[in-house]
């Protein structure tokens, strides 16, 4: 599955067909399917069932949400499951197949509060708060069992379903921030998770 030198996890290398096995594992880890706080027993059943059932496509998603980003700079482009991806002037949405999440950023909320996508002169901002609405409706109209929307912005109390999904590069315990954007969180990021999967990989 790699190549490595023993006792030495900087030498570890997966395969290229295996290079995104970590981050799906970080991911199932974290998901409804084996976190179970917050969940009733009915609830974790249902969602294991579905996972059992669906395609592998959807049940990629399941395991790790799929995250576009909507701006004026650029068409709507898939964008990394991290807290790296919340900008100011982005629309973020989340695809994590039970729910949708459509999440504004800090000044694109700003701009939206006060009715500028209202006024003829801001219609590529009426534009650009419509595309991830349309998007999520196609969404909603071909899955069953029907996702949950989640209409948010930044800061409000319902971006934490947004947040939980998202790899924790940079939290209040980081030394050195990655990015404007932080998650109050003790788990653990994709790098640290991976590093320890490494060490454990080499050990004798």
């Amino acid at each position: 599955f790699g190549d490595y030198r023993k006792d030495d996890p900087a030498s570890f290398n997966l395969r290229p067909e295996l290079s995104f096995y970590p981050q799906f594992m970080f991911n199932l880890r974290r998901s409804q399917f084996v976190q179970v706080f917050g969940n009733s027993p009915d609830e974790t059943a249902c969602f294991r069932l579905v996972l059992n059932r669906v395609s592998v496509p959807d049940a990629m998603v399941m395991i790790q949400p799929q995250l576009t980003a909507f701006s004026f700079s650029a068409p709507p482009e898939p964008v990394l499951l991290d807290v790296q991806s919340i900008v100011p002037d982005r629309i973020l949405l989340l695809d994590a197949y039970f729910y949708i999440v459509i999440f504004h950023g800090q000044t694109v909320a700003a701009w939206r509060k006060a009715g500028y996508h209202l006024q003829d002169e801001y219609k590529s901002f009426a534009a650009l708060l419509a595309a991830p609405q349309q998007e999520a409706k196609d969404i909603i109209a071909r899955r069953f069992p029907v996702p949950r929307l989640v209409d948010c912005d930044y800061q409000g109390s319902q971006a934490r379903f947004l947040l939980v999904k998202l790899n924790p590069s940079s939290t209040h315990a980081s030394t050195a921030p990655t990015s404007a954007e932080v998650i109050n969180t003790d788990d653990v990021s994709l790098a640290t998770f991976t590093e320890h999967l490494k060490r454990l990989a080499v050990v004798s």
